[in-house]
């Protein structure tokens, strides 16, 4: 059983490490958190890693939200940010110039909001203003 629980963690360290993404941060910190609650500390570090590879996958929306959510941004006459530079997950954006909207509550994303940066929507958390998620 030890050697089991031992191949386990190897590869949830393994696929965690392994993988990138936009979820990947918010997938370890719940993992974490869930894993901690449970097991201590131990599971914290199996939860940390299995949430990270998780998140990556699903991402903040998840798969069955993303594409609904993408078609209600694009379909919302919103005016584009222009940022110079690439965007990516955790740029933060500048105070002046931003407009940023309520997610539709159909979305269940609180604490977020959204914006177009350089004609493509993006999750934000509002009290850093970090792009948390690019839908495309």
């Amino acid at each position: 059983m030890r050697t089991t629980f031992s191949l386990a963690l190897t590869l949830a360290v393994g696929l965690a490490t392994a993988a990138q993404g936009q979820g990947l941060a918010r997938g370890s910190q719940d993992g974490a958190e869930r894993g901690g609650n449970i097991a201590g500390p131990l599971g914290a570090a199996v939860g940390s890693a299995i949430g990270g590879a998780v998140g990556t996958a699903n991402e903040i929306l998840g798969i069955d939200r993303r594409e609904r959510f993408r078609i209600y941004t694009l379909a919302e006459p919103r005016p584009s940010f222009a940022l110079k530079g690439t965007v990516r997950v955790g740029t933060v954006l500048p105070r002046d110039g931003v407009v940023y909207y309520d997610v539709p509550p159909e979305f269940a994303l609180q604490g977020l909001n959204y914006t177009i940066v350089n004609g493509r929507p993006v999750l934000v958390e509002p009290g850093t203003r970090r792009i948390v998620e690019i839908i495309d």
